[in-house]
Order: structure tokens, then sequence, then C-alpha cells
């Protein structure tokens, strides 16, 4: 059997390591044996390499690890926060929301500012590479201590170009060059994805599917898409596109989609069917805040729809779970602030339509992280990437 060669295997295995650390904070060399699937020799090897590169360090020994009359607990070990600060960017349609964190994903800073990131990605990009610079500042972080950027964009990401795949989706972007632009204006290495997928990565990380190799993220908002981590590693697609199941098609003769098909799930599940619906018995202009508040105040007619919503995403998220046989399906996004009406929808249509073993096997639960998740999604793409990492005095790890 063909493994690769020899130097990438060796890459292989250090992200599988850094990854492990990342999302458990603290590990033994025998948790990461466990974590990762690889031997303890293999675990060692990679481990002093990492250590002699100065990204990985010995912590306290934990009492939690102490077993009575079997000798000294276990080293454990976490990648240095002192090692290297990455870069998270989240493009929300109409936000931007920036932070910095160290290697050990302790956020150093954070802000978020409004404005209309579909209308021009120029000054969006203005916007963030002017807030990342002054949260540098703030925390005092050297320009040399910058490790990378993630960042996400609320649409389809061509993972080969790092561009947005879609002109109808996010028409002001669709010709702009967002990771190759970002990089030069940062100075730094770029990876561009999806919000979903980052929403996905952040709850598998340190949300809801903290612990679970196999999850369904999805987002419910403008949009509605999905992001899929199965066995511990985020899945793209060949192209990146893997997850955009508010395209899947759940009425031939529905409303026409952004897309340009008919009766695509977001046209009756996404933030814009909702308000359509509630907008007349509501009277007047309806924002995504009234749109929640009517739920949360009991409004039968509000809840009535987000059930029904909920029925239509469990629906197709029904077919995934069979294809996929997820341990959870987390829901977040604007629109699950809506709550039980919503998630109590898709539970129903889950258990009704996916095969009884997959059914039992899957928790339908809220997500954890709220706004936030995209941007810590994009801080760990960053600090989980062992094969890009740089810090001060830190060589290059895919020598």
């Amino acid at each position: 059997m063909n493994g690769g060669s020899p130097g990438s295997l060796r890459e292989g295995n250090r992200v599988r390591v850094v990854d492990a650390l990342r999302r458990e904070v603290t590990a033994s060399r025998s948790d990461l044996a466990r974590l990762t699937g690889l031997s303890r020799t293999t675990v060692g090897s990679v481990v002093a390499d990492l250590q002699a590169r100065g990204l990985v360090v010995e912590d306290a020994p934990n009492g939690s690890h102490e077993q009575p009359g079997r000798g000294r607990p276990p080293v454990l070990l976490r990648l240095d926060p002192a090692a290297g600060v990455a870069v998270g960017i989240d493009f929300d349609h109409d936000a931007v929301r920036v932070a910095l964190a160290d290697l050990s994903a302790t956020v150093l800073g954070e802000d978020r500012r409004e404005i209309d990131v579909d209308r021009s990605a120029a000054d969006a990009i203005d916007a963030a590479v002017t807030m990342v610079q002054a949260l540098q500042r703030a925390a005092g972080v050297d320009a040399a201590q910058m490790v990378g950027a993630g960042v996400g964009l609320p649409g389809p990401i061509d993972r080969r170009t790092g561009t947005v795949g879609s002109s109808a989706i996010l028409p002001g972007w669709a010709a702009v060059p967002a990771r190759l632009e970002l990089g030069r204006r940062l100075g730094l290495h770029v990876e561009v994805d999806n919000d979903a997928n980052l929403g996905a990565l952040a709850e598998a990380s340190f949300g809801a599917g903290r612990g679970l190799a196999d999850i369904v993220y999805v987002r419910l908002g403008s949009g509605l898409g999905a992001g899929f981590v199965l066995g511990g590693r985020l899945h793209r697609g060949a192209t990146g596109l893997a997850g955009e199941i508010g395209h899947v098609q759940v009425r031939p003769d529905g409303a026409v989609c952004r897309c340009g098909n008919r009766g695509c799930l977001e046209t009756i599940a996404a933030e814009g069917a909702l308000k359509a619906l509630l907008r007349p018995p509501s009277g007047g202009g309806l924002t995504t805040r009234g749109l929640l508040d009517l739920v949360a105040t009991g409004d039968l007619g509000a809840r009535r729809v987000f059930n029904d919503a909920g029925r239509a995403v469990g629906r197709v998220l029904a077919d995934v779970c069979n294809a996929l046989n997820p341990d959870a399906i987390i829901v977040g996004g604007e629109l699950s602030e809506a709550g039980e009406p919503l998630l109590g929808g898709i539970r129903d249509a889950v258990s009704r339509y996916t095969l009884p073993a997959a059914a039992q096997a899957v928790e339908v639960m809220h997500a954890k992280l709220g706004e936030r998740a995209e941007v810590l999604g994009a801080l760990a793409l960053v600090i989980g990437n062992a094969e890009r990492l740089r810090s001060v005095g830190l060589a290059a790890l895919a020598r």
C-alpha cells in the first residue's frame, strides 16, 4: 500500500498531534496515542520534534492523572502559548468580527464592527485590516509573532483559489481574491473558509461537539449551510463545497432561490422566508430580533413557523444522517435562538426519516458558542495547521 512520502507522513503525524493538543489543551503521550491513533513510539518522536521546534512544552502534572500505587503521574503536554499569535476574521453579512489568540486558543483581544459586507469587499477588508492592527497594538503583539490568519465568509468557498465560489450568493466578492488580498495586506499566510465550516470546527474544538468524532453543524440565518466534522477532521469535499444543504431541492415547484434553482431548502427555512410568512400578521417591517422576540413571547404563529422550518431542515438532515451517521447535529446561527420550537421540529423529522440505528445514535443539540463561533473557528483553523505555524525563532514545521 502506498502511504505517501516519508515527509508527507511526518507532516501528517505532526498535524494530528497538534490538532489533538489544540482540542484537548493538555494531554499525556498516552492520551495523544489514543486520540490520534498513532503508536506511542510515533507520538514520542513527533512530540520530541515539536518540543525541539519550540511549539510544545511540558505542563505542570495534573493530579487527576495520578493513580495510587502506580508511580508518578504522566507528563502532560500542551501547545506553547508564547510560540505565536493567530488571527481570526469572520465576515458576516452585516458585520466583521476579529480576534487574536495565542496557540493555546486563549483570546488576547476581540472586536466587532457593523458594516455592509455584501455590498463592498474592499470596504470590509479595509475594516478587518484596521481592526487587526488595532488589536495587535492593544495586546502588545509584535508582527514577528503572528503565525497566520483564518478567515470566514458567508458563502461557498473554492478552496483551490480562496475565492467565493458563487457570484449569486456574495456578488460583491465574486471577483475578489480574498485569500491573496488579505495575505498581502496583513503580511501573513491566510486560509479562507465557509462560515458554517468554521462554526463546525469551533463547536467541535471548544463547544457542544467537544469530544465527539463525527458532528454535523447547521448554521441557520440569512442563509442556510452545514459543516461536517468526520473522524475528528473538518470535511470540505473536493472543492470546498461540502455542506451546502441550503440548496437541496425540497419543493420542485417552489420559489426561485438566489442560486437560480427552485424550491431550495433556503427558500422555506432561512430568515427571509420566515419573515415573509410572519410579516402580514405582525404588521409592517420585521427584524431578525423581532422575529425571535415573537417566539420568546409565545406567539403561536411564530412558534408554528419555526417548527415547520425545523421539520423541513430535519428532513434534509435525516438523509445526511443516513449517509454519515454522526454523533450529533449541532444547531447554530442567528435563528437557533428560537430554541425548542425550531430544535423540536428538527428532532421530529430526524427521528421519523432517519434509519432507526442512526436516529438512536444522533443527538440534536443547541450550539454553545453563539455569534462568536465563526471567529473562534477561524482561530482554530490557524492553530490546528501545523504545516503553516510560524513563531519567533521557530523553523518551518514542514522542512
